[in-house]
């Protein structure tokens, strides 16, 4: 075992990421200055000088481990440590199935723990530039309210034009959920597109009725009102809500995303669909699909009532659903590596939000892996990244490479994402109930996740050992 460098582990931010990869870094005999710029500096958001402020008491969402991802990564989590699901566990509120707790109890826990802490040195200041050069082992955990200097430095840095997107994002779809005795697998005219096969794209007809029964759904839907600094930002006409097309005449859907032209229904070739609905595939395992040009200000709940009215995804189940939001965070993919460092300039490693992940659970769980990479760094030792099939493994290969390639080989697309099965390796298995026959329906579904849970939960505890016996 290497004897810990005297030399310490700066983590830039006291939020949940942050606050985890200190922790992790001083568990492992490593020295660490935990920079936080409140109360020095406060934000819109924050309301105390706390460290791990969370703005709403369920943000730790389902718990449930066989049948829930996010619920998978809280035990995974606990397995290694975790000092914010340890502290959430013990400043848990009543929430049924769900992991709330009471925020100002949580938020003190974590802030004591790391105070008490004979390795943790907490400093409060702003660190707005890129960090002084004898700081040679640094985590960036500075969420979305990133200091618009460090975001800017970090953006010089790597050569990228914005570090802050207004997204449009589409709802993404598990295709084990899409009906392919109604839908079809088919590139417009059969193109074979670059790495494609000329049936690319899944496709979901509607006649005239059903279009114009979708249409009226779509204008007559609930939305979310426009933030005032959105409403001053002009819309992309390559990224439009659908619901703005429809506003603009009840044919443009048809001429647009929805239009017919180039395929042939394989279920019923001699009847020409009205207009199509297409998705294409958003990961490189294959298990999740984006509805094409469907990006959307409509409230979630609304938009699950209405997409499901669409023939062959009557049972569909998201791994997100569309939105259109303001956000900040790295083009991750192209720059940064497995290991979670910033390629032009590896001293740097980033964790939480600003990665590309979403959600304060998967936030921490970026931090965790960032803060045990940069031990074993310090250490002179090398961490492997966990399993692909575990929860934490399946987020770190979403941020840094899960994707599709661009023509400029770069991420043809990166959105934040929360843990969700789709994100694992699928298994190769026919779930079946005692009595030997084949699930169908939810029954199947809930048997294959509870698969996945269990393989992922075993992958992780078999990594721990390991990384354990390393350390």
């Amino acid at each position: 075992m290497s004897h810990a460098s005297t030399q310490p582990v700066h983590v830039i931010g006291g939020g949940l990421a942050g606050s985890e990869a200190a922790f992790q870094l001083a568990e492992r005999g490593v020295p660490v200055v935990l920079h936080e710029m409140r109360p020095v500096r406060g934000t819109e958001a924050h309301h105390t000088e706390g460290l791990a402020e969370l703005v709403c008491s369920n943000s730790f969402r389902s718990d449930d481990a066989q049948t829930n991802a996010v619920g998978v990564l809280h035990a995974e989590m606990r397995r290694a440590g975790s000092l914010i699901l340890r502290c959430a566990d013990a400043n848990q509120v009543p929430a049924g199935g769900a992991l709330a707790v009471d925020r100002d109890g949580f938020s003190q826990a974590v802030t004591q723990a790391l105070a008490d802490h004979p390795l943790v040195e907490i400093r409060r200041e702003e660190i707005d530039t890129l960090p002084p050069a004898d700081w040679d082992n640094v985590i960036i955990a500075t969420g979305p309210l990133t200091s618009p200097a460090l975001a800017q430095a970090v953006l010089e840095l790597t050569g990228e034009s914005a570090l802050a997107f207004f997204d449009a994002i589409a709802p993404i779809v598990h295709l084990d959920s899409i009906d392919l005795s109604k839908a079809w697998f088919q590139s417009r005219y059969d193109k074979v597109g670059p790495g494609g096969t000329g049936a690319d794209y899944i496709n979901c007809p509607l006649d005239k009725e059903q279009y114009e029964a979708f249409v009226d759904a779509l204008l007559a839907a609930e939305k979310v009102a426009l933030r005032d600094f959105e409403a001053k930002t002009p819309y992309f006409d390559g990224c439009l809500p659908i619901e703005v097309m429809a506003e603009r005449g009840r044919e443009t859907l048809r001429f647009g995303p929805l239009k017919p032209v180039g395929l042939t229904n394989p279920h019923n070739p001699t009847v020409k669909a009205h207009a199509i609905i297409q998705l294409r595939q958003d990961n490189k395992l294959g298990t999740l699909y984006n509805l094409v040009g469907f990006q959307t200000k409509m409230r979630h709940g609304e938009q699950v009532r209405v997409f499901r009215t669409i023939p062959g995804l009557e049972q569909a189940e998201f791994a997100r659903l569309g939105g259109l939001h303001r956000n900040t965070y790295l083009n991750s993919p192209r720059l940064l590596d497995g290991a979670l460092r910033l390629k032009a300039d590896p001293r740097l490693r980033f964790a939480g939000q600003i990665t590309g992940c979403e959600g304060y659970v998967e936030s921490a769980a970026v931090g965790l892996m960032a803060g045990r990479f940069a031990a074993a760094e310090r250490r002179g030792e090398t961490l492997a990244p966990p399993p692909l099939t575990t929860a934490h493994g399946a987020l770190l290969a979403h941020i840094t490479g899960g994707h599709i390639e661009g023509q400029d080989g770069g991420p043809r697309s990166f959105q934040p994402m929360n843990v969700n099965f789709g994100l694992f390796p699928p298994m190769d298995v026919t779930p079946k109930g005692e009595d030997g026959k084949r699930l169908r329906g939810t029954e199947k579904t809930l048997a294959k996740k509870r698969l996945l849970a269990a393989r992922a939960l075993a992958d992780m505890a078999a990594w721990l050992d390991t990384s354990a016996i390393a350390a």
